[in-house]
């Protein structure tokens, strides 16, 4: 069918499965710091908007990141049943960095999940807090593991081959790889930015329907904070992986630029845009900018960049797609930083709340951040083809060998199931969204007698039961 082979299909699942998981973890990262902010912030100023975001958010942050831990354990039941060659081959390897994740990360989110979300007036403000920073530093410790174990198959360090199996013999140089530090600071960037622009998407849906309050602006003023100053970071974050990846993955970045042969000893334009075609062996319809491929890539005017020509046909990634999966991440990330700049200029003429047409475009710009994320890490992934260990493993190699109606069946079963369970469980999200930070949530209440209302614990009954608080605003939710 299509042309398609078993072994399409089962890296068609695997990236469909990692496509809605990497979402959960990316915004859980995110708003677990955000949270942690928030309430170091409430407990400093004693301002109560401080805390109804906090109780707002948290809500949110419980709902994503039930989602993130079921979506994440089908990726780790996969590695056995659709790959078990590469888990026979790499295991020794990927498996005690991903149970180092467990073993540390997970169990200290989830040791402190329950404080967290259901201790605010049950432990004391320390403790509290306590919890909070316990679990946004579990996010980023689980980040930490699962882009040591990624990143050694980009660019494998610290083992040896024995009897046909990786043998870790450096665990300093299995863990930090020589992409790893890269890679790891671009990704959690990523969450931050991706999660500032959830953020203010939110602030300005509600501004733009009139529902102007301290907690609202409060909102939009910290993410547009946050994009002004960390999406530049990331571009500078994003140069240096650059020229990590042209030393130690080169072919990768050929297919990235559509790069096909030098002209002499000339220094490599630049194309910006273009369509690769891998059988006949060049880019059509380029748009180049001299000298910029060389200059953006070897920071020189004179170095050339490597050529796919240069390398294999059955070692070239396919460049149609990463090409283009590149250009939208970094299309989108010179959105986010102008974003920021308008922000900025806004902020500085007073009126950051009012411009419609900034709050459209910060309304729009919300799932950038999320979009940018898979745009990166499709063009990671199928960059680092045709290896799942880069240089030691083909991905040919590593599947187990399903049949074509193995996998067709197993495909199929899984788009149902997630785009029914998850979209149950983002749509539930959204109402949450919509609905808003509650003035004075989580002020300490006295208990007692049947019928008083209380903002509900569970984060699930949420956007139920705090319809009827009485809350002036419903009205604006229930109509959208």
């Amino acid at each position: 069918m299509f042309g398609l082979e078993a072994i399409d299909l089962a890296r068609i699942q695997f990236a469909f499965t990692i496509s809605f998981h990497i979402l959960f973890p990316a915004i859980t990262i995110g708003l677990a710091s955000y949270l942690a902010v928030l309430e170091g912030l409430w407990l400093k100023t004693r301002n109560d908007v401080y805390r109804d975001l906090y109780h707002f958010w948290s809500k949110i942050f419980a709902v994503n990141f039930g989602m993130g831990v079921v979506s994440g354990l089908v990726m780790a039941y996969q590695f056995g049943t659709n790959w078990s060659r590469f888990s026979d081959f790499a295991g020794a390897v990927t498996g005690p960095l991903l149970t180092y994740e467990v073993l540390t990360a997970f169990f200290l989110e989830a040791g402190f999940l329950g404080v967290m979300l259901f201790g605010w007036n049950k432990v004391g403000r320390n403790l509290h807090f306590f919890s909070t920073v316990m679990v946004a530093i579990g996010t980023l410790i689980s980040t930490f593991w699962i882009l040591a174990s990624n990143s050694w198959m980009q660019t494998p360090q610290g083992f040896e081959i024995v009897d046909g199996r990786v043998i870790p013999v450096d665990w300093l140089a299995v863990i930090f790889n020589p992409s790893f530090p890269f890679r790891l600071a671009h990704m959690a960037t990523a969450a931050f930015v991706a999660t500032a622009f959830f953020v203010g998407s939110s602030a300005a849906w509600h501004l733009l329907r009139g529902r102007d309050t301290p907690q609202i602006r409060t909102m939009l003023s910290m993410a547009m904070w946050m994009a002004l100053l960390v999406a530049p970071i990331q571009a500078v974050i994003g140069d240096f992986h650059g020229l990590n990846t042209l030393k130690h993955q080169p072919a990768k970045i050929a297919a990235i630029e559509g790069h096909w042969e030098n002209d002499g000893d000339k220094a490599t334009p630049l194309i910006l845009f273009g369509l690769p075609d891998m059988k006949a062996e060049k880019t059509k319809y380029a748009v180049e900018i001299p000298y910029l491929g060389s200059l953006i890539l070897t920071h020189t005017l004179t170095e050339q960049v490597p050529t796919l020509k240069s390398f294999k046909p059955e070692d070239r990634p396919n460049s149609t797609i990463v090409f283009w999966s590149f250009r939208v991440m970094v299309g989108l990330g010179l959105l986010m930083i102008f974003t920021g700049l308008w922000s900025l200029w806004l902020r500085k003429r007073g009126t950051l709340y009012q411009s419609r047409a900034f709050l459209y475009m910060a309304l729009w710009m919300g799932p950038s951040g999320l979009i940018a994320i898979l745009a990166g890490w499709f063009t990671t992934e199928i960059g680092r083809q045709p290896w799942v260990v880069y240089g030691l493993m083909r991905t040919a190699d590593a599947s187990s060998g399903h049949s074509f109606g193995q996998m067709s069946l197993t495909l199929g079963l899984f788009v149902v199931v997630y785009f029914t369970l998850f979209g149950v469980g983002l749509g539930y999200m959204m109402r949450l969204v919509r609905k808003g930070p509650i003035i004075n949530e989580g002020k300490e209440q006295k208990h007692g007698g049947p019928g008083r209302k209380r903002t509900p614990a569970r984060p699930l009954s949420a956007a139920v039961e705090g319809s009827e608080d009485g809350d002036p605003h419903d009205s604006l939710t229930k109509g959208n």
